[in-house]
């Protein structure tokens, strides 16, 4: 749900937090009040195209942001953030934040972290369905449309079995299209492959050889450094006559009288007898070192040709040892494919033939399904609009099947082999006409509504806003309109924006906007009613503050 909006410098906006709560939340106010600006603010916060001569006068620049609780979301939106390099939600909040500048420049941030406007555009759709003069429908969508009917129908294991085909297919092409090449570039790639192969495997490569090899290389180049060190140190040992072995050897005899005259010394002593034994192990392990140290050239030229032989190889085919090892063998399986390519193209057309029976089969089905399910949606659709003030309207499903797998230019769609476009007739005798073919604001928001209702178990979207909802409707389809929006309440946040005191008196939270002037500005804001200012709002809203609007006003509230 949406928890906070917070607006500055935007139109008539200065500086203004707008807490929300679950459930309904009505916004109210005179005409030109600003009311609007709300739903413009949340559609920045949401991706959409900045309109900078909306910047407050005498203000550089603006800001949005949307506070969004998402712990009960189903949508994948930890992945979409992991995805795009985005901070993660604090404690299931999700934080929407976007400026934008009189010279054009223009900033975004989810959770904090820098942003592209797609990927507000993204987590929007997961979020937020807003219907009125300036949608973000996702429901006006042939393709929102065809998920909407298979989630009505239940149809959704049957819409993933032929995704996944379709994904199987493209993957048998993807292998035909590396397969299938003029002659010439197959020569040439055979070249290539077995070039680079038999280089690869000629070299004998071993896991982790380049560190060894560069380690013997550098001892072999100061091999004769290393001897002079060495035999250095071991003269300083015990070759010489000031030697430190020799040295000891006077220190343990004048400790051993030492110890003769008084018998308190004898931890000095062990401790000279311990590092006389610590000195004879190093000049043995020296010894040793020095008789492993090789002073032979063409050792030296082999380990040379050898660390130059894998340096190549790195900037040929990886970075590391590793990469050309994978190289090779990625290359060994792919020569060996191309080397067996009529075979290969054989296995794979008979793969393709395979998939393609199934994908009609399975095409056929859905789409058999899909019509059997078109009639259900549209009676419980019209029974809504009934409610709604079209008691002769008609709503439709057109439903449209491509029987051959050829005909579509690119890639199959995941969704099946059907095209539908949801349809409206608000009058008896006219003809029905694609729902985003719709002028009236009024009607598409209240077929909106009218789907939404239906729609209610399936459609995961958290929050509803709807904008003029209410436009040219009174009585009781405005009762009807309100206990719509009650409904959709119960499962969801829903905003609704409203001239109508009954679509008012059903919401859980009542908010009204207000313009003042201030220091000579005009600035509008934004207040929360409580019950006894809901009935001074609802009483206006009846056409004044009156006793018997007040009454009428308290009744409804009651009601």
């Amino acid at each position: 749900m949406l928890t906070v909006l917070r607006i500055k410098n935007l139109a008539l906006v200065a500086d203004l937090t707008l807490e929300l709560q679950p459930g309904s939340n009505v916004i109210t106010g005179e005409t030109g009040a600003g009311k609007s600006i709300l739903i413009g603010a949340l559609n920045l916060a949401l991706g959409e195209r900045a309109d900078r001569t909306l910047i407050r006068d005498g203000c550089d620049g603006c800001m949005v942001e949307a506070v969004f609780d998402v712990r009960r979301l189903k949508a994948p939106l930890k992945s979409f953030l992991e995805e795009n390099g985005l901070e993660p939600c604090d404690d299931g909040q999700l934080v929407l934040k976007r400026s934008f500048t009189r010279s054009g420049a223009g900033r975004q941030f989810v959770n904090g972290s820098p942003a592209t406007l797609s990927a507000l555009a993204g987590i929007g759709e997961w979020l937020v369905d807003i219907h009125g003069p300036h949608e973000h429908q996702s429901l006006l969508h042939p393709s929102k449309q065809l998920a909407i009917l298979d989630a009505f129908g239940g149809l959704e294991k049957e819409r993933e079995a032929f995704a996944a085909r379709v994904r199987q297919r493209s993957g048998l092409e993807a292998e035909k299209a590396a397969l299938v090449v003029d002659e010439a570039a197959y020569a040439q790639q055979l070249d290539l492959l077995r070039f680079q192969t038999r280089e690869i495997a000629a070299a004998g490569l071993q896991s982790g050889e380049d560190s060894r090899v560069e380690q013997e290389h550098q001892r072999a180049g100061n091999a004769a450094k290393l001897l002079q060190l060495g035999h250095a140190a071991l003269d300083l040992l015990g070759e010489s006559e000031n030697s430190l072995m020799t040295q000891a050897g006077l220190i343990g005899r004048t400790l051993q009288e030492l110890h003769r005259l008084d018998s308190g010394a004898a931890p000095i002593l062990a401790l000279q007898g311990q590092a006389v034994g610590e000195l004879r192990e190093l000049q043995s392990a020296l010894s040793r070192y020095v008789d492993r140290v090789d002073l032979d050239p063409e050792s030296l030229r082999q380990l040379e040709e050898r660390l130059n032989l894998i340096q190549s190889l790195k900037r040929k085919y990886g970075p590391g040892l590793e990469e050309v090892i994978a190289f090779g063998a990625a290359a060994e399986q792919k020569l060996r494919n191309l080397e067996q390519r009529d075979a290969e193209l054989a296995r794979i057309n008979t793969g393709l033939r395979e998939i393609d029976a199934e994908l009609h089969r399975v095409g056929r089905e859905l789409s058999s399904k899909r019509r059997k399910v078109i009639p259900q949606l549209s009676r419980a659709v019209d029974k809504q609009l009934a409610d709604l003030g079209f008691k002769q309207s008609t709503f439709d499903v057109a439903l449209e099947s491509e029987p051959e797998l050829a005909n579509f230019k690119s890639q199959i769609p995941l969704s099946g082999l059907d095209r539908i476009e949801f349809q409206f007739a608000p009058n008896p005798g006219e003809p029905a006409r694609p729902l985003r073919a719709i002028a009236s604001s009024g009607e598409l928001a209240r077929v909106m509504l009218a789907l939404k209702t239906v729609l209610a178990a399936q459609d995961d979207i958290p929050v509803l806003v709807f904008d003029e909802v209410d436009a040219n409707v009174g009585g009781e389809t405005a009762n009807a309109v309100g206990e719509k929006i009650r409904q959709l309440s119960a499962g969801r946040q829903v905003l609704c924006i409203t001239h109508l005191p009954q679509v008012a008196a059903a919401a859980s939270a009542h908010y009204v906007v207000l313009k003042q002037v201030q220091a000579g500005r005009t600035v509008s804001e934004v207040r929360s009613l409580d019950r006894r200012e809901r009935v001074i709002e609802l009483s206006r809203m009846l056409g004044g503050q009156t006793e018997a609007a007040r009454r009428h006003a308290e009744a409804l509230l009651d009601a």
